[in-house]
């Protein structure tokens, strides 16, 4: 990527070296800081390849290469306030509490004195440096903003030191920070932080600063109360669906109910016909009813009686999908990962092979808050109000369909009512822009898709098929290890440099890079693309490969006659971190001892083991099996080593999210087709666990003083195979396929 330059002629990667200090207008101190990151070379990453994607698909559509604002990230006042400008969106895990506990660790103030404002859409002013684009997502908040925050919390204190000692006449050493403010100790003067800035922003920032020993930490590694509760309990948190404008209206949409479908006809009279309806609207495969209110559009739509032109995809099924993809997975794939010549070890006689083919379904995102857009198109620009995981990717395709320059379209963000992958895509944006294109009279339209809209009309998790192949010898240990993934590439349709050699590095990440120490592995992608569309979904990669690895070497283990969790531990002599999660979520679970009886039925615990997102997990399930295949999860313990805790309150509920949420998943969660359309429309048929069905979480958090890992996503990726060896240890049944209760009420 090219870097753009400063009216200095810096360019981009240079400015990142340094940290800026200057007057705010109207008075005050302005921090700037630039993130590291955009520029670091490809060995030197270890972010999950998929995130890197996301962030070039950003940069492609918005023309602007990645880079951070100067002199407009922290502000403090007179008041004493901190402002915070966030390059990230708050979708419910914690990124607004933790990333301005960095800055007021390092600066010495009251979290209460920090405040946030969203960044505005602009790729070049507001690029995560992991992503090298504006996009939330990957569990790489926290992780991007680790050092440079804190830096840039560091450089405000040493300024506001020295803007103190030269007031006072004292050497900055006999000076300290105590909440908010410099304080004098043999003096006893004290001045607040307000009282100083003006005279700190005339002052050069320091060429180095001093970090705080992690020893002196005052609010990392604490727990703390999260700083968007109070706003929404309360009701005053405003989503994207909450948004308003004088004169608006309201519009519901149907889409095709068939990929590749177009619309053949409405009845408009009708739909005109209901009280409150302004206009229908139509593209070539959807139709929208703008109304007063939500309802007189459901209502004009339902009048409106939508007919369909099916197109090529009309018979398509589950069914013959997955008989593509088996046949798919049958041929040799590209390959990933290939050491020690695991093909010749698997092929020759002695000790015994071992072989099983394993399935992952579609599965939707289900947001809690669905899919919307209000658009306000004029001549002269086009605002959009949505919750969104890439601004600056909405943005630019906002620009690209109406045909105005970059700086007329202004996205205005919201907390998001769920995430989970589905913003990171802008279809519904697009979608929303076309229509509010063809209306008769200019002004804000507030699109809404209704629930059964937004689950039939997904960007869906890849379906997966995985063959695997082991060759053990005469112990029972791994020689050779063979996995062939096979399934569609999100990768090459947002970001397609990044397949090279023809592997999708995110469909293979879990499982080109195992943590077992196993002398030959081959791992292979086999890319096959059905027509139903499919995007990243909370876990990315390792939702499946975990899945996948951890019940194969249960298999392993069975076979074997060994204990798992012994069985694991033989194979991580090179990952101490992952051997030492696993031994604690063993210890804290009592793995040993044998769990307690639940009348009527069997009771079984399984485990998991697992290195994405930088953290290293590894889980233990107990559960119960009834006579009619009825499953409850009782209990899970999750050990978590993610480097440095920040807050770890918000480690505790991203766990929590995310063992709930993969648990959904794996019992129920599928999308399946009949006739070209998604069978499921609402959570009557794409169920979503209920409280009561909520096992007991225990988290417990290794006290590590690495770099933060990612939080977000690592629950959900570890909890169906560990769910699933605990069903196999409750009832001999090896479940290869998902969800649990499609196969188990089949068997």
């Amino acid at each position: 990527m090219g870097y753009m330059k400063d009216v200095d002629g810096m360019t981009s990667a240079a400015r990142r070296r340094f940290l800026r200090v200057g007057a705010a207008a109207g008075g005050g101190l302005l921090v700037s800081f630039l993130l590291p990151g955009c520029e670091r070379k490809e060995s030197d990453r270890k972010e999950p390849p998929s995130e890197k994607a996301v962030g070039q698909a950003a940069t492609a559509v918005s023309d602007r290469a990645p880079g951070l604002a100067p002199n407009a990230f922290i502000r403090i006042g007179r008041d004493g306030l901190v402002t915070l400008v966030m390059h990230k969106v708050e979708m419910g895990q914690g990124t607004y509490t933790a990333i301005p506990m960095l800055i007021a660790e390092e600066l010495g103030v009251d979290l209460a004195k920090v405040k946030l404002e969203h960044a505005p859409a602009d790729n070049n002013l507001y690029s995560d440096p992991l992503l090298g684009g504006q996009v939330t997502g990957g569990s790489t908040s926290v992780r991007g903003a680790w050092k440079p925050l804190r830096e840039a919390g560091a450089a405000a204190r040493h300024v506001l030191i020295q803007a103190a000692a030269q007031q006072w006449n004292v050497a900055p050493e006999q000076l300290a920070v105590v909440n908010g403010a410099v304080t004098h100790a043999a003096t006893r003067r004290t001045a607040h932080f307000g009282e100083l800035v003006d005279a700190a922003a005339k002052l050069p920032a320091p060429k180095t600063v001093a970090l705080k020993d992690p020893a002196t930490y005052t609010l990392i590694g604490r727990k703390h109360a999260r700083l968007d509760s109070p706003p929404k309990l309360d009701g005053s948190a405003l989503f994207g669906i909450d948004a308003k404008l004088p004169g608006m209206a309201i519009a519901t949409v149907a889409a095709a109910p068939v990929v590749g479908g177009k619309l053949r006809s409405v009845d408009e009279q009708k739909a005109l016909a209901v009280k409150g309806v302004r206009q229908v609207l139509k593209i070539d495969n959807a139709v929208a009813i703008v109304a007063d209110h939500m309802w007189a559009a459901r209502q004009g739509l339902a009048a409106a009686a939508p007919q369909w032109d099916d197109g090529e995809h009309a018979n398509l099924s589950t069914a013959s999908i997955v008989t593509e993809m088996m046949n798919a997975s049958r041929k040799t794939g590209a390959v990933a990962t290939d050491k020690g010549d695991a093909l010749k070890a698997l092929g020759k006689g002695g000790g015994r092979k071992i072989e099983a083919v394993y399935e992952m379904p579609f599965l939707a995102h289900a947001t809690m808050e669905p899919m919307n857009c209000l658009v306000d198109l004029r001549a002269d620009g086009c605002d959009l109000y949505c919750g969104t995981q890439v601004p600056s990717l909405a943005q630019g395709a906002a620009a690209q369909l109406t045909g105005l320059p970059l700086e007329q379209v202004r996205v205005h963000n919201f907390y998001l009512g769920g995430g989970f992958g589905r913003r990171l895509e802008v279809d519904y944006v697009t979608q929303a822009v076309a229509f509010a294109k063809l209306l008769a009279k200019p002004g804000p339209v507030k699109f809404v898709w209704t629930r059964e809209e937004d689950i039939q009309h997904d960007m869906y998790r890849p379906y997966y098929m995985d063959r695997l192949a082991a060759r053990l010898d005469e112990k029972g240990m791994p020689l050779a290890w063979f996995h062939r993934v096979t399934g569609s590439s999100v990768m090459a349709r947002f970001a397609p440099p990044a397949v090279k050699n023809g592997v999708d590095p995110d469909a293979v990440e879990g499982a080109a890079d195992l943590q077992y120490s196993i002398p030959g592995l081959r791992v292979e992608y086999m890319r096959h693309e059905p027509p139903l569309p499919t995007a990243f979904w909370r876990g990315v990669g390792p939702t499946h490969n975990v899945f996948v690895v951890e019940s194969f070497i249960d298999e392993l283990a069975h076979a074997a006659k060994q204990d798992p969790v012994a069985y694991r531990r033989a194979l991580l002599d090179k990952s101490p971190r992952l051997l030492a999660v696993l031994n604690l979520a063993a210890e804290k679970a009592g793995w040993a001892t044998p769990m307690q009886a639940v009348a009527g039925r069997k009771v079984g615990r399984g485990v998991s083991a697992q290195f994405a997102f930088g953290s290293y997990m590894a889980q233990i399930a107990e559960v119960s099996v009834g006579p009619d295949g009825d499953v409850r999860v009782h209990r899970v313990v999750c050990a978590l080593d993610c480097g440095q805790a920040i807050n770890p309150d918000g480690i505790v509920a991203q766990m929590e999210g995310g063992i709930v949420f993969g648990l959904t998943a794996a019992l129920w969660g599928e999308i399946t087709l009949e006739r070209g359309r998604v069978k499921q429309s609402n959570f009557g048929d794409y169920r979503m666990m209920r409280m009561n069905e909520s096992p007991t979480i225990e988290v417990h958090i290794v006290n590590s003083r690495d770099e933060p890992g990612g939080i977000g996503e690592p629950g959900t990726a570890g909890i169906a195979p560990a769910l699933s060896n605990a069903i196999f240890a409750a009832t001999g049944q090896r479940l290869r396929k998902l969800p649990v209760a499609s196969v188990l009420k089949k068997a």
